[in-house]
């Protein structure tokens, strides 16, 4: 069974980004998608801690200590890129200004609900962050995750057993084994890595799912 890298699923995720968009990347693997926006798409990203237009990660002796995203990663800025007060920032994000936010996860449930900010674990730090102003604030939602845990445990549940950041909000899953529509309807396969059957896949994750009418393998 193959598995897709985490640079193939930034690359997928970018493919479904369009011409135009308003863009928040998440901390952690969602900042890989900045890299893989086709050049000839107009599209422009936000960090939570005040930038506008901000670009793909320098190269290597290049970065600007002055210029990160909201993960303290250094990044680079377009031409017309723009920074503005942490305040401002938010109010993009709460006031419905933002087309796509793209967000790791801990779990997200076949209707759309995301936990992301804390597992509940004893001792486990909580770091809410943006998450919930952007997972509600943007039109749509996306989630960028491992589809299971190292133990082996779905990402992907009927219903989330940690502490909510939002409910509903989550419109499409990508993770290494396959790409999920999720909503009302329920969660439906998109794509499917090479390999890797239906009825594998719904034992891996142990939910019901079906294979939407434009779904492929991967």
């Amino acid at each position: 069974m193959n598995r897709m890298t985490r640079d193939q699923m930034a690359a997928r995720v970018a493919r479904d980004i369009p011409e135009g968009a308003y863009v928040n990347l998440g901390i952690g693997l969602p900042t890989k998608v900045a890299n893989y926006l086709p050049q000839e798409r107009e599209i422009f990203l936000q960090s939570e801690n005040g930038l506008l237009g901000m670009g793909p990660a320098p190269t290597a002796g290049e970065e600007d200590w002055e210029l990160i995203n909201a993960g303290k990663q250094a990044v680079t800025l377009l031409t017309g890129g723009c920074f503005f007060h942490h305040a401002d920032s938010f109010a993009m994000m709460r006031g419905g200004h933002l087309d796509i936010c793209v967000l790791g996860a801990f779990q997200v449930a076949v209707n759309g609900d995301l936990a992301n900010w804390h597992t509940g674990e004893p001792g486990a730090i909580p770091a809410v962050g943006g998450a919930m102003d952007l997972a509600i604030g943007a039109k749509k939602t996306f989630v960028m995750m491992d589809l299971l845990t190292k133990q082996g445990e779905s990402k992907l549940v009927d219903a989330c057993t940690y502490p909510l950041t939002g409910l509903a909000c989550v419109s499409r899953v990508y993770t290494d084994l396959g790409v999920f529509d999720v909503g009302p309807q329920g969660a439906q396969v998109l794509e499917i890595v090479e390999g890797l059957t239906l009825d594998e896949l719904r034992r891996l994750t142990g939910v019901k799912l079906e294979m939407a009418a434009q779904s492929q393998a991967a």
